[in-house]
């Protein structure tokens, strides 16, 4: 099957002790384990799928090791605005842990306290999709869950808050494309490359 082109490749961030541990990890510039470094060394060969015109980081390390592991961090440049959710009050915590303190909390509801509001999250998604298709060619993008789960749901149309419908694993690989004029879901949540 011919691929649809031009298309927009996903990538989060390998794993971490907060990813591991499911603690929420915004802007704190946690680094890879490990198992991380070994996740980020498993894109490089199923990233030569594509050829890429643009290879875009969140400047955040987990991302921009896991990115320079796969073979892509030469060309890369950081984008601030694929930074992760900046989860304020929340920060490090678990969701176990947010709710003993407020029972019925849903992330993509209730958002943070003094941390970004799901439209800050959104807009920021909106320019990376602005920029992504000002680009002549495929792009490759190294991110982080949270973020690329709004950028998925903001690609295909639909509020910010719709993140919570895509799951997406560490160091996993997701594809973002068109049907005709159509923006759609090409890949999703593609974890093969580490033997999941």
């Amino acid at each position: 099957m011919k691929p649809l082109s031009p298309q927009i490749v996903l990538v989060r961030h390998g794993e971490t002790s907060w990813s591991r541990s499911g603690q929420h990890t915004g802007r704190t510039d946690i680094p890879l384990l490990e198992d991380g470094r070994r996740m980020g060394r498993a894109l490089e060969a199923p990233l030569r799928e594509w050829s890429f015109a643009a290879v875009w980081t969140s400047p955040l390390s987990r991302a921009s090791e896991t990115c320079a592991l796969s073979g892509h961090g030469v060309i890369a440049k950081p984008n601030p605005d694929l930074m992760e959710w900046d989860y304020g009050d929340y920060e490090g915590k678990t969701s176990k842990e947010i709710r003993a303190e407020a029972p019925d909390w849903k992330l993509w509801k209730d958002g943070v306290p003094g941390g970004e509001t799901l439209e800050q999250i959104g807009a920021r998604a909106d320019r990376v999709i602005q920029e992504v298709r000002a680009v002549k060619g495929n792009v490759l993008v190294f991110s982080h869950g949270h973020m690329l789960r709004v950028l998925a749901a903001r690609w295909l149309g639909l509020p910010p808050s719709e993140g919570r419908l895509f799951a997406l694993g560490t160091a996993s690989i997701s594809v973002l494309g068109w049907d005709g004029d159509q923006p759609i879901v090409v890949r999703w949540n593609n974890t093969t490359h580490l033997g999941v």
